[in-house]
């Protein structure tokens, strides 16, 4: 039954928990109420008192602030009587008296909220004296993007609770009183000095131009808005990318976005100016005499295809292999393992799943059927309990971590297991500080209580999942003594962390790379697995097992076939009648057997076997293990091709380079981490010489004698739906806005939830699991003492080569070595001295950071920074199951620099 309430006398419908003003917004038409310290993201504040309004309730009459007076039955609202027009202007007239005239001069002149509002408002005129109160401040203009002019501020506070209720990182406050009041950041210092994390969220919803960006003004000038999706993390977020003449001006975010409702990171937000950056490749490249010469896009096909002709005559197919990428739209990546499989004829393909979450595909593949996320990032609302397992989000996957965050200080009990105290160990509950390398031991420390103290879910075990009593029979044999001496986590922690996980009713697991770049990253995910359908924590809101997916298009890259052993859908190749449901759309015979991983690549280009490889958006010198290996791996090749946007250090190597056109240039989708399936729209026309990658694949096919159509996103999923079962009901014309959640049913009916009734595999598998100590520190700890595990800063991305051409480099402009001030001492290391670092393959120098975020033993750092090239010294350990290189463990050293001299 419908719920009522009047506007003007007029009868409208409302929603349970309608404030007046969303009631009355969202009749359009009705009235108008104007407010300057709003917004639908954040809890209203009720401080400006512009959105009051005469109510009639229950026969007595009243003013309220509508932004916090809840709509009720038969609730009679007249938002603009007399009177209250009246007292709107009266308002408006105190705020203008501490406000400076100057709005035809102002950055923000004709996108400014409070100059919009006095307009509709009607005020003409300003009874009281003007400045007479006035404070000035002088203009913070030392952060790169962000900047503040308090004169403008109007003590709204709406800046102050989206740091605090959207971001979570509470920068903002308010100082002083009366007219001495003002905003200032952390103990009143600059922005740039600030702990401020440039989410930009302040300056979104800012009235004035007290906070702004140094973007936003030029809003203005924009003579058009795409909507298109960022290029960075898994979230997925929404963009509007505003442009005058082919010129990117401004990005901000949609506040109807389902992946960020409004929110972005510096990165999403700010990142942008690479796009027409300098060094931005703007021709082909042929190696000519040991030298990369400018060449014409004919020149450049011509010696691919004649190159790759001879090789295969030569050599075979299997001779050649490719390395997609998840830079690349979903369209791209297919064409990608189209041309390897059905063109060249061999299933040498890859990408940079590889690398990060290939075993979440292989892992929960093995336990449900399925290698995605079993829930939607939404769940965070519903959620009784939060685990997070070697992930750091509010770095790697800003928005969602900032979710994460909002939840924890809402009362939303949180587990962190790190070895790093990361921003989200400081909120969480309980943080299991383990050793890197150990999260086996942890794990089934955590199911062996759960067990022990009666805590599974028998219902569920019994009627969803087989293997059980096997896996509880191996479980039961541990020591859980000498567990909590292999991980360093005491086990009265881990008790508790297992009792707070499987007691709440609904549980959510994410996990990162922290889980699966390991030796036993697989076998680390099955139990991850084996947690959720312990518990019964699979198939309903506020549960699953959610990977956090490393890069935009990581999930679609996958979903395409970006793989050796799987086509497009997770289809294994070596099944003929796979390969006949390629067959019938393709018209070729599809080769048998699966191909190359990415380290297998390498190992056969050593040996001779491999003898071209081409690369679509990799920076494999720069991102892969062992960085010595893979450039002697890549110059024994007779042909290196390389698609890019800069001259990276694998370009450099390279036979061919063809220069490619960012996402800003393109159109296609990308899938989040959450399976949602969205559209990238191109913003601004490609820079002049370079071409969409997929239109490069697009042109080599047609050069190779298989003709297809130039690239475009509408004919490639119509392609893609009738051999990628969960892609069904997707086609270019009905994403909408937000996308949808595969599987996608023919009627385009998608999915938030898997596994609701039934596992893809039919019954959730249990699989047990014995701890193994990575070779790298059985063979290197004695003379390597220290530990060092990789992650991601919050200003970059992987390699870096976007955002090292942006402001973000002014942000952190060199990796940093985290290490514990206990072992800097024993090293006689001082904070921010260079020291060397050295491993079995080799040594690079870095600067430390002298920090509590790692514990004695144990050193991280980044690899944004090509002069550093951490990864000369990581090693080439692989997963056991999914050959994912061992980034998390590496048996290394420190000494200080030993000055040289004369």
């Amino acid at each position: 039954m419908s719920q009522t309430a009047y506007i003007n006398d007029l009868e409208y419908s409302f929603e349970t928990g309608d404030s007046i003003l969303n009631f009355v917004t969202r009749h359009k038409g009705a009235a108008y109420i104007p407010t300057l310290c709003d917004d639908p993201n954040i809890t209203p504040g009720g401080s400006c008192r512009l959105c009051t309004v005469d109510l009639s309730r229950d026969g007595r009459n009243k003013t309220v602030a509508s932004c916090h007076t809840l709509v009720q039955t038969g609730d009679r609202i007249y938002p603009n009587a007399p009177g209250i027009q009246k007292l709107r202007k009266n308002i408006l007239e105190l705020v203008l008296t501490d406000h400076p005239p100057d709005c035809l001069t102002c950055s923000v002149n004709g996108q400014c909220t409070l100059q919009s509002v006095v307009a509709q408002v009607g005020l003409d005129r300003i009874r009281y004296p003007n400045g007479a109160n006035h404070q000035h401040y002088p203009k913070d203009e030392s952060h790169p993007y962000l900047t503040s002019d308090l004169s403008k501020c109007i003590n709204c506070q709406l800046c102050i609770r989206a740091c605090d209720e959207i971001q979570g990182e509470f920068v903002l406050s308010m100082a002083g009183r009366g007219f001495d009041s003002y905003i200032i950041k952390d103990n009143d210092t600059t922005f740039i000095k600030s702990s401020c994390v440039a989410c930009g969220a302040c300056a979104e919803v800012c009235p004035t131009s007290a906070i702004s960006d140094v973007f936003a003004p030029s809003r203005t000038q924009a003579d058009r808005v795409t909507r298109t999706v960022c290029t960075y993390c898994g979230v997925g977020c929404n963009l509007n990318v505003y442009t005058l003449d082919d010129e990117i001006l401004s990005i901000s975010a949609p506040a109807d976005a389902a992946a960020n409702q409004g929110h972005t990171c510096v990165k999403g937000k700010y990142a942008f100016q690479f796009y027409n950056h300098k060094d931005r490749l703007r021709q082909p490249l042929i190696k000519r005499n040991g030298t990369l010469e400018p060449a014409t896009w004919e020149e450049a096909y011509t010696l691919v295809t004649e190159k790759l002709q001879d090789i295969t005559k030569e050599y075979g197919p299997d001779a050649i292999a490719g390395i997609s990428s998840a830079r690349c739209t979903n369209e791209e990546n297919y064409l990608m393992q189209k041309m390897m499989r059905a063109v060249i004829g061999t299933n040498n393909i890859d990408g940079c799943a590889r690398i990060c979450h290939a075993p979440t595909a292989v892992g929960m593949q093995r336990a449900f059927g399925t290698g995605a996320a079993t829930n939607s990032i939404e769940d965070l609302w519903k959620t009784d309990c939060i685990l997070i397992i070697g992930a750091n989000p509010t770095n790697a996957h800003p928005v969602t971590g900032a979710k994460m965050k909002q939840a924890a200080i809402r009362g939303t009990p949180m587990i962190v297991a790190d070895p790093r105290k990361t921003d989200l160990a400081r909120h969480a509950d309980i943080h299991l500080a383990l050793r890197p390398g150990t999260n086996i031991a942890l794990l089934n420390m955590m199911l062996f209580y759960i067990l022990e103290e009666g805590m599974e879910d028998d219902e569920f075990i019994r009627s969803r999942c087989e293997g059980y009593d096997s896996f509880r029979k191996s479980i039961m044999t541990l020591d859980m003594n000498e567990m909590s001496r292999i991980c360093g986590v005491s086990t009265d922690l881990v008790k508790k962390a297992a009792r707070l996980y499987a007691q709440s009713q609904r549980a959510m697991c994410f996990h990162g790379l922290g889980v699966t770049e390991h030796l036993q990253g697989t076998k680390a995910v099955t139990l991850i697995a084996n947690l959720a359908m312990i518990t019964g924590n699979i198939g309903k809101p506020g549960s699953g097992v959610n990977p956090l997916r490393g890069q935009n298009n990581v999930q679609g890259a996958a979903d395409m076939g970006v793989q050796p052993n799987q086509g497009p859908g997770y289809l294994n190749i070596s099944d003929a009648r796979n390969r006949k449901t390629y067959e019938d759309v393709y018209a070729v015979v599809m080769p048998g057997g699966p191909g190359l991983t990415i380290p297998r690549m390498f190992d056969a280009a050593l040996n001779g076997e491999l003898k071209a490889l081409w690369i679509m958006g990799e920076d494999v010198v720069q991102t892969e293990p062992n960085s010595g290996k893979v450039i002697q791996a890549i110059e024994k090749l007779d042909l290196l091709i390389v698609q890019e946007l800069f001259m990276s250090e694998t370009s450099r190597y390279a036979d061919v380079v063809f220069p490619a056109s960012s996402f800003f240039e393109k159109n296609g989708t990308f899938t989040n981490g959450e399976r949602r399936i969205q559209k990238v729209q191109q913003v601004i026309e490609p820079i002049k010489g370079t071409k969409p990658d997929g239109q490069i694949i697009v042109d080599i096919m047609n050069w190779l004698g298989f003709k297809q159509p130039d690239y475009h996103p509408g004919w490639v999923l119509d392609e893609i739906a009738r051999v990628v079962p969960f892609f069904k009901g997707v086609s270019w014309s009905t994403l909408g806005k937000n996308g949808k959640q595969w599987p996608v049913e023919a009627d385009g009916k998608d999915t938030q939830i898997l596994h609701t009734d039934t596992f893809k595999r039919g019954k959730g598998k249990f699989h047990f699991v014995a701890f193994e100590e990575s070779p790298e520190i059985v063979e290197h700890s004695e003379e390597f003492p220290f530990i060092l595990t990789t992650n991601r800063s919050l200003s970059h991305y992987n390699s870096g080569s976007m955002t090292r051409r942006t402001a973000d480099s002014v942000l952190l402009s060199e990796d940093l070595l985290l290490i514990n001030a206990i072992d800097a001492k024993k090293k006689e290391i001082r904070d921010n001295e260079e020291v060397m670092i050295s491993s079995a393959r080799g040594f690079t120098k870095i600067r430390v950071k002298v920090t509590d975020e790692v514990k004695p033993g144990i050193l991280s750092t980044t690899f944004h920074f090509p002069d550093i090239l951490i990864n000369k010294i990581t090693s080439d350990v692989l997963d056991t199951e999914a050959d994912c290189p061992e980034y998390k463990v590496v048996a290394v050293n420190i000494e200080p620099l030993v000055s040289e001299t004369i």
